[in-house]
């Protein structure tokens, strides 16, 4: 008799809310909400259900969720973008950044410090990409994404990255359609020649597959122009990343004079006619001497990014809110570090459904913190700069789970496997 009546009297508390089922998965409590796209920077909460933000606003009842995070005093954005990071890692010790041992696999070094979602510049070019998204892309919680290289083996070093015969606009352009989910854009990278063959055609494929182009320029001597670059070979929404480096043996011209300590004219008018700035810190792309002029004049990078790889990580890059704080520490305002952080990378790689916190997207989220004390930021020429904030990571969720807590801010604790 007792089995008989359970369920009508079970579904009779559920209708008359004696007994309530879960609305959210998770809700966010008390953060200070920074939404770029949503001009949101206030404290409000975020309540997620299966994998998508389903509330942003104030007083959302933590009774209502599984799993309640207390985001008090901490900075809730959008997932962290790095578009420009090295995760074709692989066995193989001559293959440089194409399944070579000095990339890096994603999960281990994203999720600890906010980052969603990664785009691999150019370790795989159209021959080995579907190594990359059979052994990366489909076996990372992290978001990989991946700028193609013009040249078929990718990354791989040395005269491979020099045959020209191996770029080939049409087939990249044709495996960028094939794989439209994965490929966001095409990437030149250490070409040494002193023509323009390996930009032009890095141009045509995009050109054919509508997608942006990113330029890691120049290794010849004398440097090619980079008026020319912008003005003549790039296209609006193009990319030229490693933008505030200074490289020794005058093989790539810089965006700021030296010696006048201000942006080149050519590089404003570039800006203008719709040419994006990405950081591409790197172990040797980042020069203060570039930096603090062109930060000073309001020349801020459209997208801030990590080069990352076991030599960047590992010297004055260290990872993406390092270089995030570097921006803070030379005087760039919080939300604006973190819209180049978010937002806009994504607008840049023309994913608009990423970096946003927007009801109806995806819960790809960063709970952050500003520590407070002494810290050092420098560069690769021992300069270094000062400064009494550094961002770090409470949180990160990934699709609507949490897959990083530094400090168990989540209640109750779940224990994730994978």
């Amino acid at each position: 008799m007792q089995k008989k009546l359970f369920l009508p009297v079970f579904m009779l508390f559920v209708l008359t809310g004696l007994v309530c089922p879960q609305s959210y998965d998770i809700v966010i409590k008390g953060g200070l909400v920074i939404d770029p796209k949503n001009r949101i920077n206030e404290l409000t909460d975020i309540a997620i259900k299966d994998g998508k933000i389903i509330q942003v606003g104030k007083d959302i009842d933590p009774k209502s969720a599984v799993q309640v995070v207390n985001a008090t005093g901490m900075i809730v954005t959008p997932g962290l973008i790095d578009i420009h990071a090295h995760v074709f890692a692989g066995t193989e010790p001559d293959h440089y950044l194409s399944n070579g041992v000095l990339a890096l696999p994603p999960d281990g070094f994203t999720f600890r410090v906010g980052i969603t979602t990664v785009v691999d510049a150019g370790g795989a070019g159209w021959k080995s990409f579907p190594a990359f998204r059979k052994n990366v892309i489909e076996n990372s919680r992290t978001r990989v994404l991946a700028f193609l290289n013009i040249v078929g083996e990718g990354m791989r070093g040395g005269a491979y990255e020099q045959d020209t015969r191996d770029m080939d606009p049409k087939l990249s352009a044709l495996l960028a359609a094939q794989y439209k989910d994965d490929i966001v854009g095409f990437k030149v990278a250490h070409y040494a020649g002193a023509e323009w063959t390996v930009v032009d055609r890095a141009v045509e494929a995009g050109r054919i597959a509508n997608l942006p182009v990113m330029i890691d320029f120049g290794s010849a001597t004398p440097p090619l122009p980079l008026e020319d670059l912008f003005l003549n070979h790039l296209r609006p929404g193009d990319i030229y990343t490693h933008a505030y480096a200074m490289l020794e043996g005058n093989i790539r011209e810089t965006i700021v004079d030296e010696e006048l300590k201000i942006v080149k004219p050519f590089v404003w008018e570039a800006r203008k006619r719709g040419i994006l700035f990405d950081v591409g810190y790197g172990g040797g792309s980042f020069n203060y001497s570039q930096a603090l002029p062109a930060i000073k004049s309001s020349f801020y990078p459209d997208c801030i990014s990590t080069d990352l790889h076991t030599g960047s990580m590992n010297s004055a890059m260290k990872d993406l809110l390092n270089v995030m704080s570097t921006f803070l520490a030379m005087g760039m305002d919080l939300p604006v570090v973190i819209k180049a952080s978010t937002w806009d990378p994504a607008r840049t790689i023309r994913r608009p459904d990423l970096g946003n916190l927007s009801a109806g997207s995806g819960a790809d989220i960063a709970i952050l913190k500003i520590l407070k004390g002494n810290f050092g930021f420098w560069d690769k020429t021992g300069y270094k700069m000062e400064g009494s904030q550094k961002l770090g990571c409470e949180m990160t969720i990934r699709a609507g789970k949490i897959v990083y807590d530094l400090n168990g801010i989540a209640s109750p604790i779940v224990i994730r496997s994978r």
